[in-house]
């Protein structure tokens, strides 16, 4: 019998029209820029973000890199949320690689008020302090519980920031979660930003890539920067080919994984020594507190079971729901959860 991941939305499999269209690609050099199916998806990505261009990178994290590096230079500084990706999980790329320093703002939620923004940039007649180039939003923001920004508290904190003379980069690796969960087009949440990455690889199942979307300046740069970063790569039509059938027939889907999140959260939450807070499963990410049991020894119990999940902290787990997990699974995992709690 096979395992039910709940470990992330990135152990989705590819979909059998993924894996032909992958197989009868059209293929050229993307480095060159004669792939046709890398140039059909860019055409396609930057039209769904409404943005003039659009590249393929290898991974959301080369994206946020380069959505750094574009918007910011070395010596200079990036407001972002204190528990934002590209301050906690990319190693520090931004200071070892760009040169540019990371400013944490704490906030409730996840999402940054207007006030936030404006109290966070550097009096520029202070030569002591860093120039504050760029802002960065997450959404949906994953350490906050996979919330989607309501869109017009995005857009006032995006306003302030064009106001303050910032650049706005916009980590968008599961945007069309958030699209789905507000009921908007991706391209109203995209407005938000100068530039933005999504990933492919997430809730659209595919098994490789991202998508950093611009102007076609900015594009020009980023092409610059991934090219010295390692990112070019050759015949990756393989790979963009299974990208247009996700914008295709992923996105509205996703709406799936919702469902089958929320059900999940409120099946923990009933559970004995479990703390969901449901206000924050808006989308597919479940976060919860274990009050009696470790994580770890949750987790290694869950798994000895036949259900893989991912700890977070010492008694706080993350499930996340994706392409491949249907509502059966969700029933089978709240039985194990509930037997490894009981035990």
């Amino acid at each position: 019998m096979a395992a039910i991941d709940f470990r992330s939305d990135t152990v989705a499999m590819p979909s059998p029209e993924m894996r032909l269209a992958m197989v009868e690609a059209p293929l050229g050099d993307d480095v060159f820029g004669d792939d046709p199916t890398t140039n059909r998806l860019m055409e396609v990505a930057a039209e769904r973000m409404g943005k003039q261009a659009a590249t393929f990178v290898p991974s959301g994290t080369m994206g946020n890199l380069i959505g750094i590096a574009v918007n910011a230079h070395s010596g200079e500084e990036l407001i972002a949320d204190a528990d934002s990706h590209v301050f906690y999980y990319e190693t520090a790329g931004a200071a070892a690689v760009c040169g540019v320093q990371i400013r944490p703002v704490p906030t409730e939620a996840g999402v940054m008020t207007p006030e936030q923004v404006v109290q966070a940039v550097r009096p520029r007649d202070d030569p002591h302090q860093p120039i504050t180039a760029a802002i960065t939003f997450e959404n949906t923001h994953n350490r906050h519980g996979g919330i989607a920004w309501p869109l017009d508290v995005l857009r006032a904190a995006s306003d302030t920031a064009h106001a303050q003379g910032l650049r706005v980069h916009l980590d968008g690796a599961r945007i069309f979660n958030a699209a789905v969960a507000l009921g908007v087009d991706a391209s109203e949440i995209a407005a938000c930003a100068d530039t933005v990455t999504f990933c492919l690889s997430k809730g659209l199942a595919c098994p490789v890539g991202s998508i950093f979307c611009g102007s076609e300046e900015s594009v020009d740069e980023a092409r610059r920067w991934r090219k010295r970063l390692g990112g070019g790569m050759r015949q990756v039509g393989v790979l963009a080919a299974a990208g247009l059938i996700a914008l295709d027939h992923m996105v509205d889907r996703l709406a799936e994984d919702h469902s089958n999140a929320r059900t999940l959260a409120e099946g923990l939450g009933e559970l004995p020594g479990v703390t969901c807070d449901l206000s924050r499963v808006q989308t597919n990410l479940v976060y919860f507190d274990l009050e009696k049991m470790s994580a770890p020894e949750f987790t290694d119990e869950c798994t000895k079971r036949g259900l893989l999940s991912d700890w977070v902290g010492p008694r706080r787990m993350r499930f996340v729901t994706h392409y491949g997990i249907g509502a059966q699974d969700v029933q089978s995992a709240l039985k194990i959860c509930e037997d490894v709690l009981s035990a």
